[in-house]
Order: C-alpha cells, then sequence, then structure tokens
C-alpha cells in the first residue's frame, strides 16, 4: 500500500464507501512524481479531523488524484485531551519534542517562552516559528497516520500558563526532577478531561515559574532518578500518560 495522505479539505466525515474524493496540492504532487501513485493502487487518506479513508486510485495527475472510496473509518476524540506545553530551547531539541510528542499521540501543542528559553519568539518570528511547528506537526502525523492533526497554539507566557492551572477539571504537570511525586504514580481519577504537561527548556523552569505554576494548582511530578533533555522528557511522560490513560 502506499503512504497515508492528508488533505484538510476533504469532507471524509460526510463520505462513505463509493464516493469519490480528490486530493490535490502538494500531497498530489508527491503521490504522482514521488511516490508513483498509478490508477488502480491503494491508499488511505485523512482529513486530519478525525477520519481516514481507505480508497483506490481512479485517476492520478499532478494536480490532482482521484480516489473511490472503499472503506471510511470515523476515530473519536479521546475523553481526555492530552497537551504538551513545549518551552522553547536551543538548537532544534524544542522541534525534536514536538516531532516525537505527535507520532506519540499529543492532541495538542503550545509553545512556551520561558524565562530560561535561550530562544525567543517575538513579531513575526512567533508567527514564522509556530508555523515552523505546524508543518512538523503535520508531517509527524502523516508518518504516524493519525486521524487527527495536533493544534499548535499561539506562543504563551507563563502568565498564561498559570491562569489555566486554575481552571477547573484542567490537570497542569509539570515536569521537575526533585519533585516527590512520580508520573506513573497517577491515576485516571486524579487527572482532569484536559493534561497540560508543562515542559521546561535546557535547565529547567525558573524557580519563580515553578512557585507561580504549583500556587495556581499545578503539580510537580518527576519521570524517574534521571534527568532527560527537554527533548525526550515531553515525550517520555506523554507515553507514561497514554498507557495510564488507557490510550496504548
Amino acid at each position: 500500500m502506499a503512504h497515508f495522505y492528508l488533505d484538510e479539505t476533504l469532507a471524509l466525515a460526510s463520505a462513505a464507501a463509493g464516493h469519490e474524493v480528490a486530493l490535490t496540492g502538494p500531497d498530489a504532487r508527491h503521490a504522482v512524481t514521488v511516490a508513483r501513485l498509478r490508477a488502480g493502487e491503494t491508499v488511505r487518506v485523512g482529513d486530519g479531523a478525525g477520519t481516514i479513508a481507505l480508497g483506490r486510485v481512479r485517476d492520478a495527475a499532478p494536480d490532482r488524484v482521484v480516489l473511490v472510496l472503499e472503506s471510511v473509518d470515523a476515530h473519536p476524540e479521546p475523553p481526555t485531551r492530552l497537551t504538551l506545553v513545549q518551552a522553547l530551547a536551543k538548537g532544534d531539541r524544542d522541534e525534536l519534542a514536538v516531532q516525537a510528542a505527535t507520532e506519540l499521540g499529543v492532541d495538542a501543542i503550545v509553545p512556551w517562552q520561558a524565562a530560561r528559553s535561550v530562544s525567543i519568539w517575538k513579531g513575526p518570528k512567533a508567527d514564522k516559528g509556530r508555523a515552523r511547528w505546524q508543518t512538523i506537526v503535520r508531517e509527524a502525523s502523516k508518518q504516524a497516520i493519525r486521524p487527527r492533526v495536533p493544534s499548535v497554539a499561539p506562543i504563551a507566557t507563563t502568565r498564561e500558563l498559570v491562569a489555566q492551572a486554575g481552571e477547573v477539571d484542567v490537570s497542569v504537570l509539570v515536569l521537575e526532577p526533585t519533585a516527590p511525586d512520580r508520573l506513573s504514580a497517577l491515576t485516571p481519577d486524579e487527572l482532569g478531561s484536559e493534561v497540560l504537561l508543562v515542559v521546561g527548556p535546557e535547565g529547567g523552569g525558573a524557580p519563580d515559574e515553578l512557585a507561580a505554576l504549583t500556587t495556581a494548582g499545578a503539580r510537580p511530578v518527576r519521570l524517574g532518578d534521571t534527568v532527560l533533555r527537554t527533548s525526550t522528557a515531553g515525550p517520555a511522560a506523554l507515553s507514561v500518560l497514554s498507557t495510564t490513560l488507557g490510550r496504548w
């Protein structure tokens, strides 16, 4: 079977077997010129909003690939939403975290301008950085054949995270190597309908940031006895939460 293709303009939620849909834009060009997709082949396509369909190629042109759907599967949203709040980090470590988190099933990503972040997003750079993360998320979603493409929020400040820590039914978990509680010890009953997993930059969150978040209701947790890089801490924690919540 050929690759999995995403086209957010597809109305797959209302489609059924026998319907025709068309891939256009970059995915159509990739399918025909790179993957050399031809009539008669079978591919999977998604709309990024919860639906994946299996279709057989009827026509294949660089600007338009027409598929006849053979099956359509709807994937409901999980009962608990997992959001990664990833601090901006030097190099490409924050981008590595975003890519891995997407493949592992995160539902949303929030870039965080932490006090110790070496990288700074301001003005046009903030828009460019967010767009870059959105591209990473989309490509990682295709790689993992994810029914839903995670959203990437605008850059958040610590003050905005503190405000969310006080919201009802939102569990804000702050990864902190010195925290007394292990993330793996939490139960589903201790988590709200949305979990915000806060990961600091290299060097961790600043003491005043951690204090403000904790005072507002956030819970510091640790993964184990070792200290992970910011590029691996978030994905590792998401793996633990996915097991706790029965996603895996």
